[in-house]
């Protein structure tokens, strides 16, 4: 699929609306800068654990889709503009969750704290119901799930996506914000392939 399907399926996902259409997950693209017969320029293994080296926050992406509440672990998230206000995070372009979340055409934020570490798994693996057991109420503006714990909740709608390799980069327009009951406690920090208490170094 090239970039103007790409963006076609991005503007489908957008405009479905009341469960009328069957929204799939995107394929997973082949994009290659290299022929067969060369070597790739930067190993998928190599590139892993050198960019593993960069320390992450935490949080999950949450969404009310039209067949119920939508949610993803996600670690690569950052604010990106102050006027007008928007953050932006990645998601695989193969992501089962990110079509139900496009749907609702709006999502919320949730910065977990250094104790949340098993709630992020629950949202990071595929299928099952990932808000079973979990404490949330909605936001103000989007009802968008808005979890318990959190150092801070950002409520959004979808400003943009765009095409960035095997991941889609989704822009939100922020529309309400505040810190959670979470807020004076420590960050979830990602590095290296484990979770960090944050400030602990380890």
């Amino acid at each position: 699929m090239g970039q103007a399907g790409t963006a076609e399926a991005a503007v489908r996902y957008l405009r479905a609306s009341g469960g009328r259409e069957v929204v799939e997950a995107l394929p997973r693209p082949e994009l290659r800068c290299v022929r067969d017969d060369e070597r790739a320029p930067v190993e998928a293994q190599e590139f892993r654990r050198v960019l593993g080296s960069f320390a992450t926050g935490v949080t999950v992406v949450t969404a009310a889709a039209p067949d119920g509440p939508a949610g993803f672990a996600c670690q690569s998230f950052s604010s990106l503009s102050l006027d007008p206000p928007l953050v932006a995070f990645m998601v695989g372009r193969t992501s089962t969750t990110w079509p139900r979340i496009a749907r609702a055409g709006v999502f919320c934020v949730n910065v977990l704290s250094a104790g949340q570490g098993e709630l992020c798994r629950g949202f990071a693996v595929r299928g099952g119901d990932k808000f079973a057991g979990v404490a949330y109420d909605t936001t103000p503006v989007s009802g968008s799930p808005r979890l318990a714990g959190t150092l801070a909740w950002i409520d959004c709608t979808i400003h943009a996506v765009h095409t960035g390799g095997d991941h889609l980069i989704v822009v939100g327009r922020v529309a309400a914000l505040g810190t959670g009951d979470g807020a004076d406690g420590a960050p979830l920090l990602f590095h290296k392939g484990r979770f960090l208490t944050g400030g602990s170094g380890g």
